[in-house]
């Protein structure tokens, strides 16, 4: 038996390692991907007035503050049972929406896009944000830093920062939005539609227009038959900010659809020894382990997910790279996992036509934008959709509204079966009979994490009980002399690894 171990794995959010187990022969075994590190945010939020929340829980990540603090704020409002003014919910729906148009677009240019603007077999030094400037050019890669400049100023506008936002509140916005705000809004909107533009048509020149890129996406080593769940609105059209979730099947049927304050009687979770992440899975279907088909309860969020489970796009650009989409690489569903980077800036190109649009409705400027909650706290559910997948946030209260329990599963915690998965499929077609495989070779492995643009600073968590931990001790000459362990269910082991003191 022999262990490869990909330690760090590379360009995403978080810490973690892979290690992938091969027999004699050079076949994988087992893939595991490992998350070492605890956040805990769910423990370090017992206890604090629940109206602090969405100031609190955007400091889970730098990446997505905004993710944290509107779906805090969503379900905090429910805690209050308040309904937020109209001119409220438009304002967050502006704000979320650009948010999630400039976070994809890091994803796309600096963590994903190396991989296919650069080539996967690139050296690693030139496979960079610095490799992609060199080849697309120094006035595309300024628009990028601009676009996500613009997307920030947004948030500075409506929330008050431009990380780690504080303009929601229980009951709707701190502040309301003057003549002179809309108007650089609508300039920002329009900046953020021409491009999402150019994005669509830079993957269409380098990845669609490569016959090989696109045998790639298609490839076995990067499909995965499962489950689908994404926010959708009325019209079941992908919808980043609220709505029901949808969940269809493999084969593309709807399961179910229910509304995100019922997500218990829809998901559950397991821990597994290895990660401090947990496993959600779907109820009704169960869970069969890591494995996917209509039989397993192992669900997909994000991207694809949205495309997927998602009828069509609100927006009209978009839906004609939805419909695009689907003639390329369809039928729908679709399984292939690379696939998440073109549903990627799909998804970011309708949040910037919504930018557009909102930020030219005439009342985006109404003043009333609060109404104070009156009643007593007691429990509440928000949901958006993540840059990453379904973002959930649940709060208990005591009647002063101080947090007895919460509760978070973030869009890495709902793609956590599915990324064990992908990697694992792709070690044991890429690996088979490599038991010394060159760098390139395991880049592609990464690859296919890196498609759900994993942020695993949020998503580490852990049931109920004791934490396993172990404990190293090093004699002279770095030699290890004892090996301390605690595992979940609190049994300690104490191993001698050798003499001296």
């Amino acid at each position: 038996m022999k262990q490869i171990s990909i330690d760090p794995i590379t360009r995403l959010e978080g810490h973690g390692r892979i290690d992938i187990f091969q027999d004699d022969d050079g076949n994988v075994t087992e893939c595991y991907l490992v998350i070492p590190e605890l956040r805990g945010f769910e423990k370090f939020l017992e206890g604090r007035p629940v109206e602090e929340m969405p100031r609190i829980t955007c400091r889970i990540c730098g990446v997505c503050p905004e993710a944290h603090s509107t779906c805090s704020a969503k379900a905090v409002d429910a805690v209050y049972g308040v309904t937020i003014p109209p001119t409220a919910d438009l304002i967050r729906r502006l704000q979320y929406n650009a948010f999630s148009a400039g976070d994809h677009a890091t994803h796309f240019y600096a963590l994903g896009g190396p991989d296919f603007i650069l080539g996967p077999d690139a050296p690693p030094a030139q496979r960079n944000l610095l490799g992609v400037i060199k080849k697309v050019g120094a006035e595309l890669a300024g628009k990028v830093i601009e676009m996500r400049k613009q997307s920030h100023e947004v948030a500075e506008m409506l929330g008050g920062r431009r990380i780690h936002p504080v303009g929601m509140v229980a009951g709707g916005q701190s502040r309301a939005v003057t003549p002179e705000m809309q108007q650089r809004l609508t300039e920002i909107g329009d900046y953020l539609v021409a491009f999402s533009q150019t994005t669509q048509d830079i993957f269409a020149d380098i990845v669609l227009g490569n016959s090989g890129y696109v045998e790639l996406i298609q490839s076995d080593a990067y499909r995965s038959e499962t489950h689908y769940m994404s926010l959708v609105n009325d019209d079941d059209q992908l919808d980043v900010y609220g709505g029901h979730l949808r969940v269809v099947s493999p084969e593309g049927e709807v399961v179910s659809r229910f509304h995100p304050s019922e997500y218990l009687d829809h998901i559950a979770e397991r821990v597994e020894p290895w990660s401090y992440m947990k496993f959600p899975y779907l109820k009704q279907v169960g869970w069969k382990g890591l494995t996917d088909g209509a039989d397993s309860g192992v669900y997909r969020v994000g991207p694809l997910a949205m495309l997927n489970a998602a009828e069509s796009m609100q927006t009209p650009l978009a839906q004609a790279e939805y419909e695009k989409f689907y003639d390329t690489l369809g039928p729908k569903p679709v399984h292939a996992t690379l696939a998440y980077h073109w549903a990627r800036i799909i998804e970011m190109l309708q949040c910037a036509e919504l930018v557009q649009r909102f930020s030219r409705d005439e009342r985006l400027t109404d003043p009333h934008v609060r109404d104070v909650p009156q009643s007593t706290p007691t429990s509440g559910v928000g949901c958006v959709e993540a840059p990453r997948g379904i973002l959930i946030h649940h709060y208990e209260t005591d009647p002063a509204g101080m947090i007895r329990t919460a509760n978070l599963i973030v869009g890495t915690n709902h793609n956590h079966a599915p990324i064990q998965l992908s990697v694992k499929r792709a070690a044991q077609s890429l690996l088979k009979g490599k038991s010394d495989p060159a760098e390139p070779l395991l880049n592609q492995i990464e690859m296919a994490f890196r498609a759900y643009d994993p942020c695993l600073a949020c998503a580490t968590h852990t049931l109920p009980g004791r934490l396993p931990l172990t404990v190293s001790l090093y004699g002279p000459g770095a030699q290890l002399k004892r090996r301390i362990t605690r595992l979940h269910d609190g049994e300690v082991s104490d191993e001698a690894m050798g003499g001296g003191e």
